[in-house]
């Protein structure tokens, strides 16, 4: 396999042909994600280098529809990273003792696991009121989203559905299982809806409580950070919290508008 160096045309032409031909903005993701990327499909497709890939995509519909889903950033699972959702529980509790609607938003949402991992925390825990929880989650790719409102996941080689779900006190409560396939029961979906947004160039989503937007920011380039991060503060109430991967950082250009409320977890307040 070919691999690209820094002056590799053959990568930046393909990235062009990308922009101009697939609808996808590659320059607001750093090189080494979109390398990942792109060489994964050649690799399945028995593809030696970049401008035979893009040959191959100029006359492949399928292939095409195949990169454009392989470039979507969905790597998600329920409960992601445990450790970081006893910082959210803390953060629930607080909100819903106020006694009015709490509106959480989750972006970008993937599959649904996410905003649905919300949901059934909120159920699965005594001290938080789900009652007046509701959970919007977005993404960009409409296919994903098809895939979020069915909540159906199967469990396979590099998927344990049922590990993903250990945080929780009681699964059926939550999911009805056949086999190796799990749906998300009605209570949980009930307090879901799902929208296509597109969180870099998108305008900001009403006034939120609580955002999540994890795993999304070590994908992105640096110089389109902080348009994410304005896009959050605009949706965002005074005081409302921001929670973001354990491996990420608030950038500097918008560190005084958040500061830490948990800062092991990843947790940030409005000022």
């Amino acid at each position: 396999m070919t691999r690209r160096s820094g002056s590799d045309q053959g990568f930046e032409d393909l990235l062009e042909y990308i922009g101009d031909h697939l609808d996808f903005e590659s320059g607001f993701y750093n090189d080494a994600y979109m390398d990942r990327r792109i060489t994964a499909r050649m690799r399945r497709t028995d593809t030696d280098n970049y401008r035979a890939y893009r040959q191959l995509l100029e006359r492949d519909d399928g292939e095409r529809e195949e990169l454009l889903d392989s470039l979507s950033i969905n790597v998600t699972g329920f409960f992601r990273n445990p450790d970081a959702w006893d910082g959210l529980r803390s953060v629930l509790r607080e909100l819903t003792s106020e006694n009015r609607q709490v509106d959480v938003w989750s972006a970008p949402s993937a599959d649904g696991r996410e905003p649905y991992s919300v949901a059934m925390l909120a159920l699965d825990d005594s001290e938080i009121d789900a009652d007046r929880i509701d959970i919007l989650g977005t993404d960009i790719n409409r296919d994903i989203l098809r895939t979020a409102r069915k909540g159906v996941y199967e469990t396979s080689k590099t998927t344990d559905i049922v590990e993903e779900l250990e945080p929780l006190s009681e699964i059926e409560s939550y999911v009805d299982r056949e086999g190796d396939a799990f749906e998300v029961r009605d209570r949980v979906k009930e307090m879901v809806r799902f929208e296509q947004h597109d969180l870099i160039r998108g305008d900001p989503k009403g006034t939120f409580d609580l955002i999540l937007c994890r795993n999304l920011l070590i994908y992105i380039d640096s110089s389109y950070k902080v348009p994410i991060f304005k896009t959050i503060r605009g949706s965002l109430r005074d005081g409302g919290h921001l929670m973001i991967g354990m491996t990420e950082t608030i950038p500097t250009k918008m560190r005084d508008t958040f500061e830490p409320a948990d800062k092991q977890h990843r947790i940030y307040r409005k000022r």
